[in-house]
């Protein structure tokens, strides 16, 4: 890179892009640019995770103290999750959190709660809204991209940023081969009265997933009156719909859970606005950046629809791996496209071990389907199988000691080549 500005942009403002913005802001040899296509960064979604690893990445970023403890919803016995028999509401397994510093205990926020906590240190002059990306040019393989965004205006970055989601318009640039493809399955997500679901008889407070078989049903308080009720189901006839955010009937939204228990029954009855989200995902990529210029982020790197309940974590680990991989290439008199495959060659080692983490799920479904079991004996499979916590890496995950070791690595790789020279 020259002593010239570096002109970054990032595209999507949910927590990757706001999160990347905080850390883009501070290198001041950057003029960076956010664009986000909604007309305002109103509150979407209902809840999230912010577990160990989203708290080191929220301290980080100077962010953490934004978030304020009667906000979030963390269970009295100290676990963070529950899994429970659909069917009789049996605790088969719940989750202690072993030597986790009081700090970075798991907690069950609304999205908007992570939203506004990182908004308050992103610089507002560089966010522009109404801006949707239409189109990416550019006229040298090794020259600058041109954004072209829906309301006309256009922009020339040295460096582009997707933080723009499963559906992203950058990735599609970047690898225009790669497809997206209906996992089969579709969420169910709605809010149920606080006082309505802790008033039924045997309701636990806490984050609770009421397991069957293959499908799911997901209970959590987020404060402020609201519970917060998420379905996971098969639903196979869903091939070639986009469908995101559309209202359910109730009819469609009680029609998986016949089998379940009188208490799952009676918490599906409490549910009154529901929402249906078909389930969207992609192959691995074998690269998360692209023509030394582009690095996808959050949900555009690893497009997954939420199946590891860690997006947010993931995007900021994301921001922080490419910042310093940026920031080390300057510092060094590197290209930036050798700061690029440096955050490349951190990050996507990790999503190849996360993408065989899904892979063992697989498995264990196919597993399930030669086995010839009742509703109980394929519950306790499942959680046996997917439930109990050997997965649990993925959220003590230390990215922090991870790029210190990177970045001693190469440094001393390089100097080695720099001798043989």
């Amino acid at each position: 890179m020259t002593e010239e500005r570096l002109r970054v942009a990032i595209i999507g403002a949910g927590p990757a892009g706001l999160g990347a913005a905080i850390e883009f802001q501070r290198l001041p040899f950057v003029d960076l640019r956010i664009y986000e296509q909604a007309t305002v960064l109103r509150e979407i979604g209902s809840g999230l995770n912010l577990q160990r690893n989203t708290w080191r990445m929220l301290e980080s970023l100077g962010a953490l103290q934004n978030v304020k403890p009667e906000e979030m919803f963390r269970a009295a016995d100290g676990h963070s999750v529950q899994h429970r028999n659909g069917r009789t509401g049996e605790l088969i397994a719940s989750h202690g959190q072993g030597d986790t510093p009081p700090r970075h205990l798991h907690a069950r926020v609304f999205r908007s709660v992570l939203q506004k906590a990182l908004l308050q240190n992103v610089t507002k002059s560089n966010l522009h809204l109404s801006s949707r990306l239409e189109q990416i040019t550019q006229q040298h393989p090794t020259g600058p991209l041109t954004l072209h965004f829906s309301n006309g205006h256009t922009d020339e970055v040295d460096l582009l940023i997707g933080a723009d989601g499963v559906r992203s318009v950058v990735r599609q640039y970047a690898f225009p081969e790669y497809k997206l493809g209906y996992t089969g399955r579709t969420a169910y997500r709605g809010l149920i009265p606080a006082e309505k679901i802790l008033a039924l008889p045997g309701f636990p407070d806490a984050v609770t997933f009421w397991h069957g078989p293959r499908d799911w049903l997901y209970t959590c308080n987020l404060r402020h009156g609201a519970y917060e009720l998420t379905c996971n189901a098969d639903v196979p006839n869903e091939e070639g719909t986009v469908s995101w955010g559309e209202k359910a009937s109730l009819e469609e939204f009680k029609r998986p859970w016949k089998d379940f228990g009188p208490l799952v029954q009676q918490i599906i009855g409490l549910a009154t606005d529901v929402q249906r989200f078909a389930l969207f995902a992609g192959p691995r990529l074998e690269s998360v950046v692209s023509r030394g210029s582009i690095a996808l982020i959050g949900d555009a790197s690893h497009p997954l629809s939420g199946a590891f309940g860690a997006g947010a974590a993931f995007a900021l680990e994301d921001s922080y791996v490419l910042t310093r991989a940026v920031a080390w290439a300057k510092e060094r008199g590197h290209s930036l496209s050798r700061g690029l495959d440096l955050y490349d060659r951190v990050r996507s080692p990790h999503y190849k071990a996360m993408y065989a983490i899904l892979d063992e799920f697989r498995k264990s479904d196919v597993e399930l389907g030669q086995l010839d079991l009742n509703f109980d004996e394929g519950t306790a499979h499942t959680i046996r199988s997917k439930w109990t916590g050997k997965f649990d890496w993925l959220y003590d995950y230390d990215v922090q000691e991870v790029w210190i070791k990177a970045l001693r690595e190469e440094d001393a790789r390089l100097q080695q080549e720099s001798a043989r020279l």
